[in-house]
């Protein structure tokens, strides 16, 4: 049985880490679901928005389960760890849906690179974040020096991963990493995504769009998004669809 379920209730789909007994460490089995579920809800139109949550009140997500890497060659951990979790979380990051990482507790490692995919975050008073990779004489993986360096100020950053500081929730709300604090995160996301409901679904993923082109977030494959959805709605488009189809020559009007 997998570890991270998906529930689509409506216009709002709720990713859950439920693997309590690891205070939700990241395993295979669990990125393969993550990416599985990315691609359902990217399938589903319905779907407007979508909330990652955890199971467990005891830790957002503690990292990456250790037991999982600890015994792969270099190579090994490079490519098949590090690559593929990288990737992912690209996937989480670039769903054209907006998300949100409700934080009930600590995020660890590869736990607050997941919840920094996310477009914004709601965190429980008690949650802290870290990067203690350097702890177990490793390296944050799955964007912790690229991704979050983009949310956070560098020297905060640096403060986490080259001194071993946690980062409190009154300090990120501070910073701008999450946009609320609250007693229940996942209910206080909900309400975000309820709320959310009256904007133009359209809009917004144009929206989100745009703002991780200019942050440099997949730039390349979203300006190439843009310009096709901009060309598909000319009657060019559908003239030369048309003419394909018919097997004569396209005349354009450049409208």
């Amino acid at each position: 049985m997998s570890s991270v379920h998906l529930l689509i209730n409506g216009p709002i789909a709720e990713i859950k880490l439920d693997n309590p007994s690891k205070l939700n460490a990241l395993t295979v089995k669990m990125l393969q679901s993550l990416e599985a579920h990315c691609a359902e809800i990217e399938r589903t139109p319905s779907v407007r928005v979508v909330v990652l949550t955890a199971e467990t009140a005891k830790a957002f997500c503690a990292g990456a389960d250790i037991s999982e890497w600890g015994e792969l060659s270099p190579s090994e951990f490079a490519r098949l760890w590090v690559r593929e979790g990288h990737r992912v979380f690209d996937r989480l990051a670039r769903l054209s849906k907006p998300t949100i990482a409700a934080v009930g507790a600590h995020a660890f490692g590869g736990g607050l690179e997941l919840a920094a995919a996310c477009d914004i975050r709601v965190m429980a008073p008690r949650a802290t974040l870290a990067l203690p990779e350097a702890q177990v004489g490793i390296v944050p993986g799955w964007s912790g020096t690229q991704r979050l360096s983009r949310l956070l100020p560098e020297p905060v950053v640096k403060e986490m991963a080259l001194f071993g500081r946690r980062l409190t929730s009154d300090r990120a709300l501070a910073l701008g990493f999450a946009a609320e604090i609250a007693d229940d995160p996942r209910a206080a996301a909900l309400e975000i995504a309820e709320k959310a409901l009256v904007l133009s679904p359209r809009a917004t993923e144009i929206d989100k769009y745009m703002l991780h082109a200019g942050a440099g977030e997949d730039s390349a494959a979203l300006i190439e998004a843009l310009g096709s959805a901009a060309i598909s709605a000319s009657d060019d488009r559908n003239e030369g669809v048309s003419a394909f189809l018919e097997k004569r020559n396209a005349i354009f009007s450049g409208a």
